[in-house]
């Protein structure tokens, strides 16, 4: 579940918040569309919900955990749980769509062949059999973006 609560978060160079007392709950299977002209929020308020910026005021829970009380710990399993994909997708452009994906199991403690394994049936299931071995920046913009879902 996701719920906030009266969230506020105000930029100390602007005199204007970002947000102002946006009130949300998403149950468990649910999901919304943030939709939004440039500088309205949305980036802002995905980032208060995996802990990447805190509410200036306001509650921002998630899983039944308020997110800016987690430990380093608890926000690094809470981030394993939520999916962000950022409008740049943060891959690794001297690197193949496969290392990019491999790279990440590695991170979360997988030995390498099974690593590459499961990052070569992450792009499969996205589309990308066949450019496993392409560098980021020869993959188009849609490309890379299956490339940072997998």
């Amino acid at each position: 579940m996701i719920e906030l609560r009266n969230v506020v978060r105000r930029f100390p160079q602007s005199d204007k918040p970002v947000l102002d007392g946006v009130n949300l709950k998403l149950e468990r299977g649910e999901f919304a569309f943030l939709t939004g002209v440039s500088g309205a929020g949305k980036s802002t308020l995905l980032r208060l919900l995996y802990g990447a910026d805190q509410a200036t005021s306001g509650e921002v829970r998630v899983a039944g955990h308020d997110v800016d009380q987690l430990t380093s710990h608890s926000l690094a399993l809470l981030r394993r749980r939520v999916a962000v994909i950022f409008q740049d997708f943060r891959l690794l452009n001297g690197r193949t769509a496969l290392e990019n994906v491999r790279l990440v199991l590695e991170l979360r403690g997988y030995r390498f062949k099974d690593a590459d394994r499961r990052a070569g049936e992450a792009l499969d299931q996205v589309g990308l059999s066949g450019k496993e071995h392409q560098r980021i920046p020869e993959l188009s913009g849609g490309e890379q973006q299956r490339v940072a879902i997998a």
